[in-house]
């Protein structure tokens, strides 16, 4: 929708994609330029809140350091090209890399704003996987939330079915490695959510912040400390006090989940008393927990981004949904609940998916590593080795599209130093940042307010069921395309092209020949058509369609009050539709922690942190949300410690440190707070611009890389999902 005013000026309703709570939004256009955005009051669920990042994104659309030109590299650096002169170029080099070495010979990495954009997801995993088996591709999730999926793939059955807390109806909320105040939350699109929460407190409820450090999110709630990477410790523990004090339901877990007597044997070994050292909090505390979880009508557990990058980060979202069944608060109203899109058919096209992941799981291995294919992705950790490493299937050829990965994957600098031997790079970004800046061609994208949207990724996450979608609202600046443009462009141009690519190319041209636009947008109407609220092609009078959408409720539609509970026997692809809790992996997992050793000369433990203006690395362009870093100077990117810890090493407030791991050393200036626990320094990522890329301000910024201090050795990256180890990191400090 589009309210005019005087002259060229319109305000136009949309929504952010930053992040997940998908916040409603009213971008101002003059003359066809994005000029400011303010949060959208009518929005049902944002309601008006919009964070600074939201703000600021009118900066980035308009940034003048932004690519809006196909560039490539020549002698004296990047130089403006002309899109048939980039990719006709682009598509005879790859497809000279595929006729002499194969699809294993290229791969893609993509970064975690693809899931914010159907255009750049649909375009990618078709293309990727359709140029033959032995693709490799990367994604951001084995920073993130692989361990996560594989986790469901294990319990469920399917790596889709992931349980959220059920915040409006919950009365004990208790929440790991999580800081949604700052983050907005994740695996979890909850609009306002700091407000949700607090809504369980006015009701009486408790919101318990499981953490290392006094979060922003903690300080408003009750902050129960925790030793890093404690987590799976604490939950196993939570386990065994529920099964030795006799508070679970057995029967009702025998109807909802196989193998309970397996889970109770794995647990037997963990009492509170056993855990307490590892974890740092005492028995009675955790028997208590326990004892409330258990006896709640209405609890939930969450746990996210720091519960998902530690040694056993697959065992810990096990963990996760395991307390949740026992407690008895799965699938239940205000416990953790599924949040289906309600179409029809659904359970058979994921039961098929299902077991197609599962089959891949077990039978595909990494060329270096040999880890197993999650979601069709391959550790992140392992794509400088994959680059470096002669023999079969060395990738010559690598695209990355939305991400950094010379920032965000663990040391950094191998990546940067493997890069230059590549065949082909290609970048498809808004910007020349660490990683393009060694790309052949970096291709301008658009921003998410140059094009329409739906949020596919985002439907089952919902609290609140709930669906929106928007047109563009000003058109891409300068040449910029989106990435399914891109992609569908380049497949045409190849001169070899497998038979799956070949397929999409006739299919494209079979469309347009009916005067049909080929684009991914029929895909998200029939997924809005089919769900909850759709209109079912006209079966359902009233009911919603893509256009439907944008037009007559540009603010969104809440679909239903609550999610809907007792889907487990649909959500659950297993035969009979019941659980599966006896995994020989996560047996295995249980074992080794039990052996898990901490080596003298690192006596300290790396967490992470997020920060209110910082998004990853991406946003750090903006002077909006950067002005105030740079007044600091120094001071922009430091690190938290606790002050006896300080105190200990003849540390003072302010100082610089030196952090030492195993794998690499950075400096930094450090904050001495009691708002962490002891034997814990908190550093965040996304730091360090090196100069390289083409964005001023944010090489400005200045900081460092603190994954230079993390392991890309095998050994040290999770077995299951692949995970990268970035928390609770062994690490030296000393005054610098």
């Amino acid at each position: 929708m589009t309210v005019s005013e005087a002259g060229n000026t319109e305000h136009k309703v949309t929504f952010c994609r930053i992040c997940e709570p998908l916040c409603g939004m009213i971008a101002t256009v003059e003359d066809g330029r994005l000029t400011a955005l303010r949060p959208d009051k009518d929005h049902p669920l944002s309601a008006g809140f919009a964070c600074p990042k939201g703000i600021a994104f009118t900066e980035v659309v308009n940034d003048p350091d932004r690519v809006t030109v196909p560039l490539r590299r020549g002698p004296d650096g990047f130089e403006p090209v002309s899109w048939d002169a980039a990719l006709d170029d682009i598509a005879a080099r790859l497809s000279g890399i595929l006729r002499r070495h194969g699809s294993g010979a290229v791969g893609w990495y993509f970064g975690n704003p693809t899931a914010f954009s159907y255009s750049h997801l649909m375009a990618v995993f078709p293309f990727i996987k359709g140029l033959g088996r032995h693709s490799h591709l990367f994604t951001a999730s084995s920073q993130d939330t692989s361990n996560r999926m594989l986790a469901s793939q294990f319990l469920y059955g399917a790596p889709t079915a992931v349980p959220i807390p059920d915040l409006m109806r919950t009365d004990l909320l208790l929440m790991l490695g999580s800081n949604p105040v700052v983050s907005h939350g994740s695996f979890l699109t909850t609009p306002r959510i700091k407000d949700r929460m607090h809504d369980i407190v006015n009701r009486g409820g408790r919101v318990v912040i499981v953490d290392p450090r006094r979060t922003e999110t903690a300080a408003q709630f009750e902050w129960q400390p925790i030793a890093p990477d404690g987590d799976a410790f604490l939950l196993l523990s939570l386990l065994q006090v529920m099964f030795a004090e006799g508070l679970v339901d057995a029967d009702q877990v025998a109807r909802q989940a196989d193998g309970l007597d397996w889970l109770r044997a794995q647990c037997a070994p963990f009492t509170p008393e056993a855990t307490a050292e590892r974890t740092g909090i005492d028995s009675m505390t955790v028997r208590q927990l326990a004892r409330d979880l258990a006896a709640s009508p209405r609890a939930a557990v969450y746990g996210r981004f720091g519960t998902c990058v530690g040694r056993n980060p697959t065992l810990t979202a096990y963990l996760i949904d395991v307390v949740n069944l026992v407690a008895g608060q799965l699938d239940k109203p205000g416990g953790s609940v599924f949040a289906t899109t309600g179409a029809p058919g659904q359970r058979f096209a994921t039961m098929a998916l299902g077991a197609g992941l599962r089959r891949a799981y077990r039978r595909k291995r990494s060329r270096i590593g040999g880890f197993p294919s999650v979601l069709g992705a391959e550790p992140a950790a392992m794509l400088a080795k994959e680059i470096a490493t002669p023999g079969t299937n060395q990738i010559r050829a690598l695209f990355v599209s939305a991400g950094n990965p010379a920032l965000s994957v663990p040391n950094g600098l191998e990546l940067e130093a493997a890069l230059p031997g590549l065949d082909l790079m290609v970048g498809l970004d808004l910007y020349v940042n660490e990683t393009t800046a060694h790309c052949d061609y970096v291709l301008p994208v658009t921003t998410m307010y140059e094009r329409d949207d739906f949020p596919v990724t985002f439907q089952t996450f919902q609290s609140t069921p709930f669906r929106q979608a928007t047109e563009a609202v000003v058109a891409p600046r300068g040449q910029a395309r989106t990435e399914w443009d891109i992609v569908a462009d380049l497949m045409a141009r190849m001169s070899r092209r497998p038979p799956v690519l070949a397929a999409l190319v006739g299919l494209r041209s079979l469309v347009e020949r009916t005067g049909r636009q080929w684009r991914p947008r029929l895909i998200a109407d029939v997924m809005i058509r089919t769900s909850q609220g759709g209109d079912m092609f006209g079966l359902r009078r009233g009911g919603l369609n893509f256009r439907r959408l944008v037009g007559e409720h540009p603010h969104g539609v809440v679909v239903d009050d609550h999610i809907a509970t007792g889907v487990l026997g649909d959500v659950v692809v297993y035969r009979r539709g019941r659980m599966k809790l006896a995994h020989k992996d996560i047996g295995a997992e249980i074992a080794a922690i039990s052996r898990r050793e901490n080596p003298d000369e690192f006596p300290m433990r790396l967490i992470g942190m997020r920060q209110p203006r910082s998004e990853n690395s991406w946003m750090h362009n903006s002077p909006m949300l950067m002005g105030p870093v740079l007044k600091r100077g120094d001071r922009a990117h430091g690190a938290l410690m606790n002050a006896d810890d300080g105190a200990a090493l003849a540390i003072a407030d302010g100082d610089t440190v030196s952090i030492r791991s195993a794998s690499g050393a950075i400096e930094v200036p450090v904050t001495l707070t009691t708002d962490i626990v002891r034997g814990a320094i908190a550093v965040p990522h996304g730091w360090g611009h090196s100069g390289s890329g083409g964005w001023k301000l944010a090489n400005r910024g200045g900081g460092v890389n603190v994954n230079t201090l993390m392991s890309t050795a095998p050994a040290d990256v999770e077995s299951l999902a692949g995970m990268s180890w970035l928390t609770g990191v062994p690490v030296r400090v000393q005054s610098a």
